[in-house]
């Protein structure tokens, strides 16, 4: 399965891959991290750390409460745990234990959900998390990241693994499109410019962020200048970046494969109605369910595509 390529960009690996090559990399050189995976190690691609590191593995079963307190009091007794499920499961089945034994003591559990998004397709929306982001937005002590690509998410787990205190990063099923080079630079809470232009801005995260340049071009096509920012780190938002864009280019389209309440576009809004009010709309997933079905498709319905982007940045201007 993959998300088509997007004009001039090759078609890379799917993040949930590229975690689980980075998560066995960070292994070789930490003997203190230990992963704790809920019997989908297969998926969440946990298994290749087991592979190498079976001592330093655990798989719980179908239990994903109990997956986290496994993880919390690894911990507690000064270990290095990353707990991985399905986004919708880890987060929504476990919250109430993230919530208590994770956020509230501010305990350095690194949290990975898998297979976030209407883009895992045939799989139905019984296991689409898409409300994920705004559940561990919910959790105040929680480092929240959404990585776009094969080559930021290499950097975005290394930068998760040397952080202290809790962290959620969602990834994805499908193959998406490398918009970075072999070696970027990925700083958590520091937005990416990937385009300039005084125009219009457009903010995205994960396979988003394709999207949105492939917007950018678009619009460039008719004599429109996008700027676009990968704020691949939705807590601590990178406030600067957000002003600085409402300021110069006084409009701003967010897009997001996620609910439009409670994600990314909703701390970008806060940001800029506190400091640099300007015109904005949103691309996300709007108030419903999605099915299952072939994943270009579902973008395309429920408005998750370069165009729908574009089509959002003229009514702004």
């Amino acid at each position: 399965m993959a998300v088509e390529p997007k004009a001039g960009f090759p078609m890379g690996k799917a993040t949930r891959d590229a975690f689980g090559e980075a998560l066995r990399e960070a292994g070789r050189t930490n003997p203190n991290i230990v992963v704790v995976d809920g019997d989908v190690n297969n998926s969440t691609r946990t298994e290749w750390f087991a592979q190498e590191f079976p001592e330093r593995f655990i798989n719980v079963g179908i239990a994903e409460s109990n997956l986290v307190g496994i993880g919390a009091g690894l911990a507690a007794s000064g270990k290095l745990p990353v707990i991985a499920s399905f986004a919708c499961f880890i987060m929504c089945n476990g919250y109430d234990q993230l919530r208590m034994s994770v956020a509230f003591p501010n305990l350095n559990v690194k949290v990975v959900g898998s297979h976030a998004g209407i883009s895992i397709g045939e799989d139905g929306p019984s296991q689409m998390a898409i409300e994920d982001v705004a559940l561990a937005l919910g959790m105040p002590t929680f480092t929240v990241v959404v990585p776009a690509d094969e080559p930021s998410t290499h950097k975005a787990v290394a930068a998760m693994l040397a952080a202290e205190g809790p962290a959620y990063m969602r990834v994805g099923r499908p193959d998406v499109p490398v918009v970075y080079g072999d070696d970027p630079e990925i700083t958590l809470g520091k937005a990416n410019q990937l385009r300039d232009g005084d125009d219009v801005t457009l903010i995205a995260n994960g396979i988003m962020v394709a999207a949105a340049l492939e917007a950018a071009r678009d619009l460039a096509d008719e004599g429109v200048e996008a700027r676009v920012l990968d704020m691949h780190t939705v807590r601590p938002l990178d406030v600067a970046a957000v002003t600085q864009a409402a300021r110069e280019t006084g409009k701003i389209v967010v897009a997001e494969e996620h609910l439009v309440q409670g994600g990314l576009g909703s701390v970008v809004a806060m940001a800029v109605a506190e400091h640099a009010p300007c015109r904005m709309a949103f691309v996300g997933v709007e108030n419903t369910y999605a099915e299952s079905g072939d994943a270009e498709a579902l973008l395309e319905k429920y408005g998750l595509t370069a165009a729908h982007i574009a089509a959002k940045a003229r009514g702004l201007l």
